[in-house]
C-alpha cells in the first residue's frame, strides 16, 4: 500500500464521521428560528465531508483516479467554504468593535434630556 493509500484509509472514516456530525448539527440549528436561515451551510460543508470520505474509499476499492480528483475537489470546496466563513466573521468582529467604538465615543456627547 503506498502512502498516498494509507493516509485515504486512515481519513475517509474520520471524513465520514466529521460529515455526519456537522450535518446533524446544521439540522438542529435548522430548528431555531434565525438558524433555519443558515442552516444549509453547515449541511452542505457536512455533505462535501462525507461525500469526500466517499471518493477516498472508491479510489481504495477501485484505484481509479477520478475518484481521487473528486475527493480533493471535494475538499477544496469544503476549504474554500471554510475561508470564506473566517474572512466574513473576521469583518463583522472588526465591523462591532468600530462600531462600539464610535457608540462608546458618541454616547457622553449625546443629550438625554
Amino acid at each position: 500500500m503506498t502512502p498516498l493509500e494509507e493516509k485515504l484509509k486512515s481519513m475517509k472514516g474520520w471524513l465520514k464521521f466529521v460529515g455526519i456530525v456537522t450535518i446533524v448539527g446544521g439540522a438542529l440549528q435548522a430548528l431555531t428560528i434565525v438558524g433555519i436561515i443558515v442552516a444549509w451551510v453547515p449541511i452542505w460543508m457536512g455533505l462535501l465531508l462525507y461525500q469526500a470520505g466517499e471518493r477516498a474509499e472508491q479510489y481504495l476499492l477501485k484505484k481509479d483516479e477520478q475518484q481521487l480528483t473528486e475527493f480533493m475537489g471535494k475538499l477544496n470546496t469544503y476549504f474554500i467554504i471554510k475561508g470564506l466563513l473566517i474572512l466574513a466573521g473576521i469583518v463583522l468582529v472588526v465591523f462591532v468593535i468600530v462600531l462600539l467604538v464610535v457608540v462608546g465615543i458618541s454616547l457622553p456627547h449625546l443629550n438625554f434630556e
